[in-house]
């Protein structure tokens, strides 16, 4: 991967997004409204529900969401440490696949957090 794969990913989403929206607007409005109401701070802060949210998507395999809550995980604070421990967890429950996935999610925090890696 290069150190622009997961922007990439988000920009070839934009369109087609942008796409259903247009097409099922009242649902997507919802989901939207949905999404606005899990991911503030409540009884777990918001960084924690990222955090949260980037395991699932380890486990779901998914790219596009991998990029969407490594990109929220930067912009809740979580450390790369918080995001590795975390991707222990995704290893230990659900095993081989979160050995793959789990560094794709941490090469995307190191993305849009901005840390050159090797």
């Amino acid at each position: 991967m290069d150190d622009e794969h997961f922007h990439r990913i988000q920009d070839d989403l934009r369109e087609p997004f942008r796409a259903l929206r247009a097409a099922i607007p009242d649902v997507m409005a919802g989901y939207a409204a949905l999404h606005s109401a899990t991911f503030r701070d409540g009884a777990l802060p918001a960084k924690t529900k990222e955090l949260i949210a980037l395991a699932i998507a380890v486990t779901r395999e998914c790219d596009g969401c991998v990029a969407a809550h490594a990109r929220g995980c930067v912009r809740r604070g979580a450390t790369a440490e918080e995001v590795a421990e975390m991707i222990g967890v995704t290893v230990a429950m659900n095993g081989g696949p979160a050995t793959v996935w789990g560094p794709r999610a941490l090469a995307a925090y190191y993305e849009f957090e901005g840390t050159p890696r090797a």
